[in-house]
């Protein structure tokens, strides 16, 4: 009969490298599930809690104000000039229940881009409905700087395209008052200390505010914290919550109030 072929033991280096091999698998599927939480899941995740919080806000708001036609308002002409002076309504307060207080609208990013907007810009605000007011800064309808933080990437990603902005995109504040107008002005790549972009008078902190502006920032380069982009916008006009929504933004905000009508969760 055949001698039997006797197998080696593998010896220790090898089993080593076996064992750092299988550790090496087993990272990197942690890794992959982690890439795929961070990027997906929780865009998901946050955009259920951003629609939950508009839906609270907006029924806090109210009923929803009757549409008018593109072009018309539901002010008289004396009405509507009142509600365009430089004055442009009362700051809003926080309603909700969760510190959020208004909705953005950028027509740039999405014909039906709506986001709620929240007091402080903690990860608790930022990692949820989203978009933070920092405290410290003016709001909507008062001379200075109203200034908003958001993610650019993961946790709903809500300013992934803020650097698509361009001359004569207007971007909306909805409050329980109205509906403010803005017109992009300008964008800029500063470091993360750069603290004077949320001055009232951004880089001039000896000046005083003549205009209400706002201000998005969020990180720069994307998938990246090595800088902040900011962008910034100039306040052009108020409307009344009685007057309606601006016509740009009309077919948003019927889907939205017609969203929020529904369950909530």
């Amino acid at each position: 009969m055949p001698d039997r072929v006797r197998r080696r033991s593998p010896s220790a280096g090898a089993r080593v490298a076996g064992v750092l091999g299988e550790l090496l698998i087993t990272v990197g599927a942690v890794l992959m599930l982690y890439v795929v939480w961070e990027l997906w899941w929780t865009n998901v995740q946050a955009a259920e809690e951003q629609g939950q919080a508009t839906s609270r806000l907006l029924e806090d708001f109210g009923p929803a104000v009757p549409l008018p036609e593109p072009g018309e308002v539901l002010l008289s002409p004396e009405e509507q000039a009142a509600a365009d002076r430089a004055e442009f309504g009362a700051p809003p307060a926080a309603a909700g229940g969760d510190g959020t207080f208004g909705l953005l609208y950028i027509p740039r990013f999405d014909a039906d881009y709506v986001r709620p907007v929240s007091h402080g810009v903690g990860l608790d605000v930022l990692n949820t409905v989203g978009i933070g007011h920092y405290p410290q800064t003016q709001l909507p309808g008062e001379a200075g700087n109203f200034a908003l933080a958001g993610h650019r990437q993961t946790h709903g990603q809500v300013f992934y395209e803020i650097d698509r902005l361009t001359d004569g995109d207007r971007l909306y504040v909805q409050t329980r008052e109205g509906f403010y107008q803005y017109e992009y002005s300008d964008t800029e790549i500063v470091s993360p200390g750069a603290t004077d972009v949320l001055l009232p008078v951004p880089h001039r902190p000896e000046a005083e505010p003549q205009q209400s502006i706002l201000t998005l920032t969020s990180c720069h380069p994307i998938f990246s914290t090595a800088q902040r982009i900011i962008a910034y916008a100039e306040l052009e006009s108020f409307r009344p919550a009685e007057a309606g929504p601006q016509d740009q933004i009309r077919d948003a905000y019927r889907t939205t109030t017609a969203r929020a009508s529904g369950p909530t969760g």
